[in-house]
């Protein structure tokens, strides 16, 4: 609690949201076969004026909507408000194939009886977590048309066969979109309206420079300057359609530095975690033209860690 307290504070949030935040959190108990699903993520979120929306929108009641592109920081954003407000996160991938039952529940068998295997929205509502809906926008409208009395003021799932069941009070949910994706569509008007929207800014060299701290603390500041560099050179090149979002990946560099903190050499580490996340020759050059002006070939593990 303390960790999360400072962490807030630390980045100037506003001291009544803090209070409000530890209000809620005292106010509601988590069960305990749920709080191993209560984790305090990897990398902490960085962003004042994006932490300030998603807190106060969190404390009304109200579910998000994180928009943004690639590498923007969403999923790590849905999982820190799951931790800050000390409530068990369930995961829901969406994909072209998802439908009501992977989201609510379907009839299974148990000691030959029939019975509801709980769905991760299901589980949410029943012990107030914060589910988190990811990469929403792949499903198909009619398979999500099933959480509209759930996301908004009935706040209700109507189980057919079963019951209906209210949604605990701390239950909240987080969706998270990127545009552009294979096999993404247009979100259905009627949804979109059931969420605050928050559209999520690119990283900048502060955060990133933030992230590559924490993350690596025994790092030297000079060479953490140059993978910062790298990605945000990437990212403008990106933006500017010189080559696509694919190599455009924060997940990759940071496993392409944990392996340099193994003892790889940091241009081919890149290569794992960077260039080669493309299969595309000439976005290939591009790209190990890029990497090459910010990390030398010479470079060794002790370049980078000390």
């Amino acid at each position: 609690m303390t960790k999360i307290m400072e962490m807030l504070r630390d980045q100037g949030i506003d001291e009544g949201l803090i209070a409000d935040v530890e209000a809620f959190r005292s106010s509601f108990e988590v069960e305990e076969s749920e709080r191993r699903r209560v984790t305090e993520p990897m990398i902490p979120f960085y962003g004042k004026e994006i932490l300030e929306q998603a807190i106060a929108g969190l404390l009304q009641g109200e579910n998000l909507l994180l928009s943004g592109s690639k590498a923007t920081g969403k999923n790590v954003l849905a999982e820190n408000l799951a931790w800050v407000f000390g409530r068990p996160s369930y995961n829901i991938s969406f994909h072209v194939n998802t439908d009501s039952s992977s989201l609510i529940g379907t009839d299974t068998f148990v000691n030959n009886e029939v019975t509801l295997r709980k769905g991760p929205v299901y589980q949410c509502a029943q012990y107030g977590g914060f589910g988190i809906l990811d990469e929403i926008n792949m499903a198909k409208n009619d398979a999500v048309s099933v959480l509209h009395a759930t996301l908004d003021h009935r706040r209700i799932i109507d189980v057919p066969g079963y019951d209906k069941i209210t949604l605990h009070p701390a239950a909240r949910f987080i969706g998270t979109m990127n545009y552009g994706y294979a096999g993404t569509k247009e979100l259905n008007e009627a949804l979109v309206s059931r969420f605050l929207v928050i559209d999520m800014p690119p990283v900048d060299e502060e955060t990133l420079m933030k992230i590559f701290r924490v993350t690596f603390p025994g790092a030297k500041d000079k060479a953490l300057e140059q993978f910062a560099g790298l990605f945000l050179d990437l990212q403008l090149k990106a933006f500017n359609g010189e080559i696509t979002t694919r190599p455009l990946d924060l997940r990759g560099l940071l496993a392409a530095m944990k392996t340099m903190k193994g003892g790889l050499r940091p241009s081919l580490a890149v290569k794992m975690g960077i260039t080669n996340k493309t299969f595309d020759i000439f976005e290939k050059k591009i790209i190990n033209d890029v990497v090459m002006t910010r990390i030398p070939e010479s470079w060794t593990a002790g370049d980078v860690f000390a």
